[in-house]
């Protein structure tokens, strides 16, 4: 677990699996394989086998043992809904978070169709509980079925992150959709992204009432471009309480 993420949209990361494999031009220069493979070989290190896939149940319960609430994302260095990824482990993974219910936790796949079967495999015809937000990757337009997988999912709080943005999405449907998370890529092969993408996004948002998060022009580093779109920030997400008579997390009006 790592506190205080440097990421601008989470408080902290839990990693109960680490490591991964490609699936979209989206990996090509995956931030966690890049860190990872620094370690490759270094004896005793947690990454000393590089990215590749592993399960780690010693963190399972990492986060019951955190006691004051913050948003985490889950997997920051791993998918965990990758296919070798067995469904027993991933029961584990959501044991944990639907106890440890003082937290937001931010799940996010590029896998969306395994997301979506194993979602309404575990809750059926209800939905998860309001803490566990479940959100897909997307890069460009050649993605957006990710969307309509994570649609019939049954999340009550649904995101996208749409980082990097490699091209236009074009006009995407964003019905039962509470959040977008817009970013560029960084790293030395960072490829550029387009202002115009950026305000198609925003404007989409805008017309159906979901929020918006402009997380980084990328570059070099994350922070090498920051980050204004047209000198401002924007820092939208979902609002939550959680109530006191049935100590669920509750969408603030």
């Amino acid at each position: 677990m790592a506190d205080k993420s440097a990421i601008e949209w989470t408080d902290a990361t839990w990693n109960p699996v680490t490591g991964c494999t490609k699936v979209t031009r989206g990996c090509d220069n995956c931030y966690a394989e890049r860190i990872a493979e620094r370690f490759r070989g270094v004896k005793d290190h947690p990454f000393e086998n590089g990215f590749e896939l592993t399960l780690r149940p010693e963190r399972l319960s990492q986060p019951l043992s955190w006691k004051r609430p913050r948003r985490v994302f889950v997997n920051s260095m791993s998918d965990l809904f990758h296919k070798k990824i067995p469904t027993n482990y991933i029961d584990r993974v959501f044991d944990t978070m639907e106890h440890a219910d003082r937290h937001i936790f931010q799940v996010l796949t590029k896998r969306s169709s395994l997301m979506q079967n194993y979602l309404q495999g575990r809750y059926g015809h209800g939905a998860a509980p309001r803490h566990i937000w479940c959100g897909v990757s997307v890069e460009d337009h050649t993605a957006t079925a990710r969307i309509r997988h994570l649609q019939k999912a049954p999340v009550p709080i649904r995101f996208l992150s749409i980082e990097p943005l490699l091209g236009p999405v074009g006009e995407i449907n964003l019905d039962g959709i509470s959040w977008v998370i817009v970013g560029g890529e960084s790293g030395p092969n960072a490829r550029p992204m387009k202002e115009r993408w950026v305000i198609e996004v925003k404007e989409i948002c805008e017309r159906n009432g979901v929020d918006f998060f402009f997380k980084q022009w990328g570059g070099l580093t994350s922070k090498s471009g920051g980050r204004r779109l047209n000198g401002i920030e924007y820092n939208a997400m979902p609002v939550y309480k959680k109530t006191e008579t049935n100590c669920e997390l509750q969408l603030a009006p």
